[in-house]
């Protein structure tokens, strides 16, 4: 971050300096939310949670060299005082990134969809850092709270802020915009993630256009062309619109695309009156419109076609527990996309799963656990989840967990049968199961939302200790 004293920090967030000099006392690193991350200069953001409370750590946070608090109620250590400090962590981003617009040539590019938003993210960071500094979030950073830390983490020297943006209800991105107005706005896809909150997928819509409506005067609207609701938010802007997809008139265009053995897109790139191969690294043909979306970002950034093209093809998951393969030593194909699920991106794991086992003549097993906020309709869309199993001819099914139980149903249904479909309480019952039941050669996905917590048998499964 930029450095700023204790006055700068009260000024950026409406608060009130205590028991430190407002001019003397600096920060010059990072903030953190985190007291075991505090560096020397640091700015430790006391958050109050509802099992933990920040402002328990901040004296330890000082004594590991913290300069400065950002807390809700004064303490005996360096501090300023806000009313509330998540509403102040999103001032002083927001501070921070106009400061940067002022002094230096910061071009920021924000990402949303109901799914593909952190692949995307990946790719467009590889695609533009070779033009300058940049900065990525680390993981799904895209909230109230992982925003703002990740433009606070910009300084003097960044050409490049890559920001994921995420939403679970309306106004969220509305909200998020108005920390960091995108210079380019990059919309994927609108989904049913989330509909426990939102109730429909017209409101995700709505939801998403948020960010092309929270853009700099000026700023460009990259949309999927594919995705007529996504097609449709050209209208929310007055500025430039650059459409992505597989349709003829997109600006920036795939064709020619195919998968080989090991369930890697490959396609033929057109952009800017050129054409250029990719061949994608990443397992799965749904990271088609990954790889568009981040590279019509990346050419709104100034990076020429034959760039984008290259560093598409070199680019390999970035994040953890998205289609991360892993082969073990025994033979087994561990394909580990347990970081979260929703009806769109658990039909993109099953395919990649069906075609990478079917292309190798070897035994696909599905382990899945449930989809999360998904709301009234949570039990039905589980259903349809099961009968694509079978439709798909996996040929091996465990379901993890009783909310996940209409995948069972969907599947018996569908004509599976015997021991094909197994259903298991837990993670630890599914390890015991898995663990006599694997042999050499099989292909296994691990899936399910995040909350269901099969990511730590994904990093059993894999023996990566992976954090979630």
């Amino acid at each position: 971050m930029i450095e700023l004293t204790a006055a700068q920090v009260a000024a950026a967030t409406g608060g009130t300096v205590r028991a430190a000099h407002p001019d003397d006392t600096r920060v010059t690193g990072p903030v953190v939310v985190d007291s075991r991350q505090v560096v020397p200069g640091a700015l430790f953001v006391a958050l109050p949670g509802e099992h933990v409370d920040g402002h328990d750590y901040a004296a330890g946070a000082v004594a590991a060299g913290a300069a400065l608090v950002l807390a809700q109620r004064e303490l005996d250590v360096p501090c300023v005082v806000v009313d509330d400090v998540q509403a102040a962590l999103g001032a002083l981003a927001r501070h921070v990134l106009a400061t940067l617009r002022d002094e230096a040539d910061v071009r920021v590019v924000a990402m949303t969809g109901s799914v593909g938003k952190t692949t995307t993210k990946d790719l467009l960071g590889a695609l533009v850092s070779p033009q300058g500094p940049t900065v990525v979030p680390r993981g799904s950073f895209n909230n109230e709270i992982g925003l703002p830390l990740t433009v606070l983490s910009a300084d003097r020297e960044t050409r490049f802020l890559v920001l994921e943006m995420g939403a679970d209800h309306e106004g969220n991105l509305t909200y998020l915009t108005g920390i960091a107005p995108p210079d380019v706005a990059v919309v994927l896809v609108v989904g049913s993630a989330h509909l426990g909150y939102f109730g429909s997928v017209d409101a995700v819509a709505r939801a998403k256009g948020e960010l092309v409506q929270g853009l700099r005067p000026g700023g460009t609207a990259v949309l999927n062309a594919d995705d007529l609701r996504v097609a449709a938010m050209a209208s929310l802007t007055d500025g430039p619109v650059v459409r992505f997809g597989t349709i003829p008139s997109a600006d920036v265009r795939a064709t020619d695309v195919r998968i080989d053995v090991e369930g890697r897109a490959a396609f033929v790139l057109h952009a800017a009156g050129e054409t250029h191969d990719v061949a994608l690294r990443l397992v799965g043909e749904h990271h088609v419109t990954n790889a568009l979306a981040a590279a019509a970002g990346a050419l709104e950034l100034g990076v020429a076609p034959v760039d984008v093209a290259a560093r598409l093809s070199q680019a390999g998951a970035a994040s953890p527990h998205r289609m991360h393969v892993v082969d073990r030593p025994d033979g087994i194909r561990i394909i580990d996309d347990a970081y979260n699920a929703n009806p769109d991106s658990m039909r993109a794991g099953l395919r990649a799963l069906a075609v990478m086992a079917a292309s190798q003549r070897r035994r696909s097993v599905a382990v899945l656990g449930e989809m999360l906020e998904l709301g009234p309709d949570s039990r039905a869309v589980h259903d349809e989840l099961g009968e694509l199993v079978v439709r798909l001819n996996i040929r091996k099914l465990v379901v993890v967990g009783a909310g996940a139980g209409g995948i069972v149903d969907g599947a018996v249904r569908e004509g599976s049968w015997g021991d094909e479909v197994v259903h298991v309480a837990d993670v630890a019952e599914a390890s015991a199961f898995l663990r006599d039941e694997l042999v050499a050669g099989d292909v296994v996905l691990v899936k399910s939302s995040k909350g269901a917590g099969l990511w730590r048998l994904a990093n059993e499964l894999t023996g990566l200790e992976v954090p979630a």
